[in-house]
C-alpha cells in the first residue's frame, strides 16, 4: 500500500479480485461505487479498513500482504464462453473453477466459444490488467489447423501484414505443424488479442480455420496431460516468469512449440 495516502480505489478493489481494473472503473464511471454515502470517482483512494460499495455488495479494503495472489491455467474446450453469464444459456468457464473464500476469478483475455486451450485466469485484477495491456504485448501462441491451399505468398503477406476490419494486423511468426491434403495445421503467434483475430487473418488470405487452440500465453504454456476442462495452478518458477512478463520485463517463448509444463503447478481439478 502507498504509504499513508492510500491506493486508488480501482487498483484496490481490483487488487482483491472484485473485477478487472477495467472492469472497475466502468462500474465507477456508472455510479456503482460509494465510499461511505458518496458515490466514488475516478482515482479516490482508500486505505486499509476503508469500506466500499459496490452495487450494494459491501467490501472492506484489505492489506496487500492479506490477499494471496491465485493463478490456474485452465484449458477451455469448444462450446464455453468466457463470460459469467451467457443470455443464451451457454456454459461458461467459470462453473468448473475451484470455489474461493473471497474474491473471485478473473480471465485474462477471453477465447472465443469454437476456440480451445489455454486460458489464464487470477484472483488479482491488478494483474489480468497488465498481461492483458497491449504495451506488455505479451506473445500468444496457438495451434491452428487451416482448411484451403496456403502458399508461401500467402504466408508472406500473413507476416508483413494484412488489413482487417478494424486495422492493420500480422503474425510474429508462422511454423507448418504437419497435415494431409486440404487440412494443414500451422503454430502462429501473434501480441495482441482482437476479436477472432487469427480466424481473420487466415481468412484474408483465402484460408478457412477448421480448429484453433490457444497452447500458450506469454511465458505459460498450456501443461501437457491437461484435459480439456480442467485446471492447474501456476506457481513456482513458470508463475515468476509471469510476474516478470506482467511488470514489462519478457514475456515471450523460446520458440515455437506443441506443449509445455507448468513447473511447479501439478494441482488439478476436474
Amino acid at each position: 500500500m502507498p504509504g499513508e495516502e492510500g491506493e486508488r480505489i480501482q487498483k484496490a478493489l481490483a487488487r482483491q479480485g472484485v473485477g478487472s481494473r477495467r472492469q472497475v472503473e466502468a462500474w465507477i464511471e456508472a455510479g456503482r461505487v460509494w465510499i461511505g454515502r458518496r458515490r466514488a470517482r475516478l482515482g479516490d483512494r482508500v486505505r486499509p479498513g476503508d469500506v466500499v460499495r459496490v452495487g450494494g455488495r459491501r467490501i472492506r479494503i484489505r492489506p496487500p500482504e492479506s490477499l494471496p495472489r491465485r493463478v490456474i491455467a485452465y484449458h477451455k474446450p469448444e462450446g464455453e464462453v468466457t463470460t459469467r453469464r451467457d443470455p443464451e444459456g451457454r456454459p461458461t468457464v467459470f462453473r468448473r473453477l475451484p470455489r474461493l473464500a473471497r474474491g473471485r476469478w478473473i480471465a485474462v483475455g477471453r477465447l472465443d466459444v469454437n476456440t480451445s486451450g489455454l486460458l489464464l485466469l487470477t484472483t488479482d485484477g491488478n494483474l489480468a490488467h497488465a498481461l492483458m495491456h497491449p504495451a506488455r504485448g505479451l506473445e500468444r501462441e496457438y495451434a491452428v489447423r487451416v482448411y484451403g491451399r496456403v502458399g508461401e505468398a500467402e504466408l508472406a503477406r500473413l507476416l508483413e501484414g494484412v488489413e482487417l476490419d478494424d486495422g492493420p494486423a500480422r503474425f510474429e511468426r508462422i511454423e507448418p505443424a504437419g497435415g494431409e491434403g486440404a487440412n494443414r495445421w500451422y503454430h502462429v503467434v501473434l501480441r495482441e488479442g482482437r476479436n477472432r483475430e487469427v480466424r481473420r487473418l487466415w481468412e484474408a488470405v483465402g484460408a478457412r480455420v477448421s480448429r484453433l487452440i490457444r497452447i500458450r500465453y506469454g511465458p505459460v504454456r498450456l501443461p501437457p496431460g491437461l484435459g480439456a476442462g480442467r485446471w492447474a495452478e501456476v506457481t513456482g518458477p513458470e508463475l515468476e516468469a509471469l510476474l516478470v512478463a506482467a511488470r514489462g520485463r519478457g514475456g515471450g517463448g523460446a520458440g515455437l512449440g506443441k506443449g509445455g509444463t507448468a513447473r511447479g503447478g501439478a494441482s488439478r481439478r476436474r
